[in-house]
């Protein structure tokens, strides 16, 4: 049995939380092209990406035939470089362009 200052050192090793500072969690300013989509805000990645698809599945923009196309719109279109229809695996490279 471990001593309880061995299991907390091991618990300490095992249980490392990533600070909302780094990482994807680290908040980054979007683009005034993505921010017209995402908002003006720093967002952390994840959420640029959440709100990102909230918009296309909320003016359905993915394709009906194809679902990993997504077919851009007017608002969309600049960030993702005057493309007419992007994949949704080359959504996030093309959005790491718009963020600081």
């Amino acid at each position: 049995m471990a001593t309880p200052q061995r299991r907390s050192k091991q618990q300490a090793t095992t249980k490392r939380a990533q600070s909302p500072g780094s990482g994807l969690m680290k908040a980054v300013q979007p683009s005034a092209e993505l921010a017209a989509i995402v908002g003006h805000a720093p967002l952390p990645r994840t959420e640029i990406t959440k709100r990102l698809w909230d918009y296309i599945k909320q003016h359905g923009l993915q394709d009906a035939k194809n679902r990993r196309m997504i077919n851009v719109d007017a608002k969309l279109r600049p960030v993702v470089g005057g493309q007419e229809q992007v994949s949704m695996f080359d959504l996030s490279k093309l959005v790491s362009h718009h963020v600081q």
